[in-house]
């Protein structure tokens, strides 16, 4: 796909990641739709940094987790610009809690969002994507799908649900919206995280360093321009997966 004068809706790209892949798709021409729930000021920012590339952007709030939200931004997206040609369905809730647990707050949030809320998304902007004749889906997933992580039992099954979505979203708008995932591995630190934690992330990987956001961005880039890639993921991951029998 010629990504030039295509109409991209990224989801959780007011900061972090999803603000990388968003302006990554605008360098390539792409007008966006910057999704956010409470981080007005950031997606604003954003939109200026986009609009400055020479493209068109909106930003819209969204909790995606709300169907009937869901539902008024895809008809807001049809109205603005008359179509949708790719979808980034990155937003997520990165939720840590026990397990067992009593306390089934974090669970339902990280779900609703990751799961529920990136099915509505792509449900309710199918008929666009359909519409356009030749579009692109691509999912955030990461590690967690194949390798769990202690603590983060919610957030494991979400990014396994939603690389299961992503194959059967694959197979249902075939062959007209070709969809993909993403896996990045260290990418971002999270807010607050020592020095100590930092190395010991480094060294767990082959390339022995953290990637950036734009490596992400990249790698949503070449998916939505394969054109004869589909139901696939690709790794972000500086070898994160392997780094163990290199040590081994």
């Amino acid at each position: 796909m010629d990504i030039h004068a295509k109409t991209a809706l990224v989801t959780g790209s007011a900061h972090r990641v999803g603000k990388a892949i968003a302006l990554g798709l605008a360098r390539a021409g792409a007008n966006l739709v910057i999704n956010y729930n409470s981080s007005a000021e950031a997606a604003q920012e954003t939109v200026a940094e986009a609009q400055a590339l020479g493209v068109q952007a909106l930003s819209i709030q969204c909790d995606i987790s709300d169907r009937s939200g869901v539902q008024r931004m895809a008809a807001q997206i049809g109205e603005h610009f008359g179509g949708l040609d790719i979808l980034v369905n990155s937003a997520d809730y990165f939720g840590k809690h026990p397990f067992p647990t009593d306390d089934y707050t974090t669970w339902q949030r990280v779900i609703d969002i990751a799961v529920h809320g990136s099915f509505y998304v792509s449900n309710e902007c199918a008929p666009l994507l359909l519409a356009s004749g030749n579009a692109a889906v691509v999912n955030i997933v990461d590690l967690s799908v194949w390798q769990p992580w202690k603590g983060f039992t919610a957030h494991a099954v979400a990014k396994a649900g939603l690389m299961a979505l992503t194959q059967q979203m694959a197979l249902e708008l075939a062959p007209t919206v070709r969809v993909n995932a993403v896996a990045p591995g260290p990418v971002l630190a999270p807010p607050g995280y020592t020095q100590k934690q930092l190395s010991a992330v480094e060294s767990g990987t082959l390339l022995k360093r953290w990637g950036r956001a734009e490596d992400v961005a990249h790698a949503v880039r070449f998916l939505v321009e394969a054109e004869y890639t589909t139901g696939d993921v690709i790794f972000v991951d500086g070898g994160e997966r392997f780094a163990r029998r290199k040590r081994e």
